[in-house]
């Protein structure tokens, strides 16, 4: 009987320690950027940062911080996509209601394309061979040909699209931030197919995909990440972030969901199986540290931010010290 008892505590020792492990990462660097300005996504390509920033794109070298290059006259730049077989890059300009085309060897700006107002998110989808934007204040989808740089399609949706992603076979996912909501999309035919309602879920921002297991990964404003399933639109799980999340990201070798939090934190999440997620930690970033990517060669996550100072009365934001922007490194040991 002690024997059996002494296994018992063994294994159960050994399955708490499993969901008690941490997720290895910690906040390793921050690199600089002196230029002012607000910010929102950061992308990485092969060995290049593309930093949106401002009115402009800073592009680092990812393993060092050393700057490479800008993409300039980019007014109210949110994101930054690229079509490598092309060897373009593509960059949405809320501020401007366009695209900025650019060439990836060089950095040398190719041309614009006039899209839908306010577009904020941007990605390619490796199955239609498209650029898509998230249109904010006119609540679509505009659809890009990269080999024209022409817009083929515009899709109309039922609220703000906040992020987008792609299934990889003929099926976009994107958020809709105010009806807390996620808007299944035919890419072929450009139409919605459905939308569902992802309460207890709020303000979805945002959204990432495991392409194998057919799950999505909405971080929301009410500190929740809604895991979905993309085929039937049911909810299977509800892991607690950290508050002020604006962006998400998976990876596919690690099988970990990542949640950027404005509130210093990044959210570290285990996929167990297609239905079960277990928290990792909150590892501890920066204040503003709201959106993020990662580098699947890697795993390291890049988040940027800035040092702030007072909040003042009667602004939504604190101010930002001026050159105190950068982006922070967060590597898995």
């Amino acid at each position: 009987m002690k024997k059996i008892l002494l296994i018992c505590t063994v294994l159960i020792l050994s399955k708490g320690n499993l969901f008690a492990q941490s997720s290895g990462y910690h906040l390793a660097e921050s690199f600089h950027i002196k230029s002012n300005g607000w910010w929102d996504y950061i992308a990485v390509n092969k060995n290049k940062l593309y930093v949106s920033h401002g009115t402009q794109v800073n592009i680092l070298n990812k393993n060092n911080g050393d700057s490479i290059g800008v993409i300039p006259d980019t007014k109210g730049v949110h994101g930054i996509a690229f079509v490598n077989t092309l060897n373009k890059g593509y960059t949405s300009n809320g501020g401007a209601d366009n695209v900025t085309v650019f060439d990836l060897s060089n950095d040398k700006v190719l041309g614009e394309i006039p899209t839908g107002k306010d577009p904020d998110a941007i990605f390619y989808d490796d199955y239609s061979k498209k650029i898509i934007t998230c249109n904010g204040r006119d609540a679509s989808l505009s659809v890009i040909d990269p080999s024209t740089d022409k817009v083929v399609g515009t899709i109309a949706l039922s609220g703000k699209p906040e992020t987008a992603v792609s299934d990889g076979a003929g099926k976009v996912f994107v958020n809709i931030e105010n009806k807390s909501a996620i808007s299944e999309i035919d890419i072929t035919h450009l139409k919605v197919i459905t939308t569902w309602p992802i309460a207890p879920g709020e303000s979805p921002s945002g959204l990432s995909i495991d392409r194998q297991t057919k799950r999505l990964f909405a971080g929301c404003d009410n500190k929740m990440l809604i895991v979905l399933n993309a085929e039937n639109g049911k909810i299977v799980s509800t892991p607690a972030i950290g508050n002020g999340c604006d962006g998400t990201a998976f990876d596919p070798e690690l099988k970990y969901v990542y949640s950027s939090n404005g509130d210093g934190t990044l959210t570290v999440i285990k996929e167990i199986s297609k239905d079960k997620f277990i928290v990792l930690e909150n590892v501890p970033t920066k204040r503003g540290a709201r959106t993020m990517t990662i580098d699947p060669e890697t795993h390291t996550a890049y988040l940027p931010t800035a040092d702030f100072g007072a909040t003042v009365a009667g602004q939504r934001r604190p101010p930002m010290i001026p050159g105190s922007f950068q982006v922070l490194v967060v590597k898995k040991k």
